[in-house]
């Protein structure tokens, strides 16, 4: 009998190419991100570092997914998009390589994202944000064009951080 995949069953590349097992999230609160180094919504890097380091320490963490599905705005490799992050808005969040998020190369894990999760459907644009809760439940869907310091966003992280 086959089970139905999690959001734990997933091991993913990290920027630097090492293995990642998304179990090592179990417990903490993520915001999962589809980004690009070259689009209009690109500054939400910032927030997004913003939202990061005020809450860390309550076991909040946001996984980056560098995606080119969309207007080619994320052309760079897996060390040249690590170093835009790092330079340019000082990105210390947990980044990944570069998947596809949509289409026939779609990574399995955005396609649980957008097939299997509670809040299915497509990823509209680059810097989608999905919010998980501790026991890896997807709760919560963001439109790219939403801030992630926006007052909605940063209480759902109130919420998500405070419950135990």
């Amino acid at each position: 009998m086959e089970t139905q995949p999690t959001l734990y069953s997933f091991t993913m590349k990290t920027i630097d190419g090492k293995d990642k097992n998304l179990s090592d999230y179990k417990g903490k609160v993520l915001m999962i991100v589809n980004v690009a180094s070259k689009c209009g919504h690109t500054p939400q890097y910032k927030g997004l570092e913003a939202l990061y380091e005020k809450y860390k320490d309550r076991g909040f963490m946001i996984l980056g997914f560098p995606a080119n599905n969309f207007l080619w705005q994320e052309p760079g490799t897996d060390s040249v998009i690590k170093q835009f992050c790092t330079t340019t808005y000082g990105v210390t969040f947990d980044m990944f390589s570069k998947i596809s998020v949509k289409g026939k190369d779609q990574h399995p894990l955005y396609h649980y994202l957008t097939e299997e999760s509670p809040v299915p459907g497509a990823v509209k644009w680059n810097f989608q944000k999905y919010l998980v809760d501790r026991k890896g439940n997807v709760v919560e869907k963001y439109s790219p064009g939403t801030e992630p310091t926006e007052k909605e966003v940063v209480a759902e992280i109130e919420k998500l951080v405070n419950a135990q």
